[in-house]
């Protein structure tokens, strides 16, 4: 199929390239065209606005980081919305505010076009090993148009319901994460603190009930008792994340104490400069806080 592809950051660098080994043609935008330069080499094609993207594609994706980025590209001038032909569908993985997207695929209806939530679970990692899931909200029929397209992405991939569930689901499951990475961080330094060595810890944690996919691959981030550049998720990311839950939490009256908690674990990692790490950084929160390093 002919694919569009909007937001060419780490998740779309990692998108792409299976997209097109799956034989689909895409072409691509991003507000910075130099992102686009190594998929270039692998057969992308290139558009100079969302618009023209929109156009000529049956299948537009977008992944951004915010709603105001999410509206900009799909409502704005020289927008999704104003090329995207009657028969083609919009697919916006973003993690964003749910009535935003609610929103937004308000706007795509009144013009007669379809548009679907569809946020990704997974890292640039994940991605590449064909083990992401995808979650989608929306049109029961138009999913079922897509569905093939994104098992190329990866092999779960599940109808949640009606326009915003899915992005609703992921804000839910991302707080989930950052708990459980956040829980894992604190019982090691824990550990360590009473004198089993840190390597000892991880291993037999990542051989108990408590492992899990996420702490199977950040685990290794720890062990060498500093965290490496490489990120699949920096604190601000993931905190952005957060506040999407809470801010759900207290508009629905659902108590989030966990989450809560967690986030003012990711201030202080900020507070302490650490920011831009991933977010498994928080275990040298916890040494610090806990007397093990300056």
């Amino acid at each position: 199929m002919k694919l569009g592809f909007i937001g060419l950051g780490d998740m779309g660098q990692a998108l792409v390239p299976r997209l097109l080994a799956a034989g689909h043609e895409v072409t691509g935008w991003n507000r910075t065209k130099k992102k686009a330069e190594p998929l270039f080499k692998q057969g992308m094609g290139w558009a100079d606005s969302p618009r023209e993207v929109a156009a000529i594609s049956e299948i537009v994706f977008s992944i951004v980081t915010d709603s105001q980025a999410v509206r900009a590209l799909a409502l704005g001038q020289d927008g999704i919305i104003s090329g995207l032909q009657k028969d083609a569908v919009y697919l916006d993985m973003s993690t964003i505010d749910p009535d935003e997207s609610r929103a937004v695929g308000a706007e795509f209806q009144q013009a007669g076009l379809s548009m679907m939530d569809a946020p990704i679970s997974g890292t640039t990692l994940t991605i590449g090993q064909g083990k992401a899931s995808v979650m989608v909200g929306g049109e029961k029929a138009v999913f079922d148009r897509v569905e093939p397209v994104l098992l190329a992405i990866g092999p779960r991939v599940t109808y949640i319901g009606a326009q915003g569930l899915a992005v609703q689901l992921k804000v839910a499951l991302n707080m989930t994460l950052v708990i459980e990475v956040i829980g894992f961080c604190e019982g090691i330094a824990l550990a360590e603190k009473g004198g089993v060595p840190r390597e000892v810890a991880v291993d037999a944690m990542l051989k108990s009930v408590v492992a899990s996919p996420v702490i199977n691959y950040r685990a290794p981030l720890i062990l060498d008792g500093h965290i490496s550049d490489a990120t699949y998720g920096d604190v601000n990311l993931q905190q952005k994340d957060m506040m999407l839950a809470l801010t759900l939490g207290r508009r629905m009256g659902v108590p989030v104490p966990l989450g809560a908690a967690a986030n003012e674990m990711l201030n202080a990692c900020r507070g302490l400069g650490l920011d831009h790490h991933d977010f498994v950084i928080v275990y040298e929160v916890y040494r610090r806080l806990g007397g093990m390093s300056k």
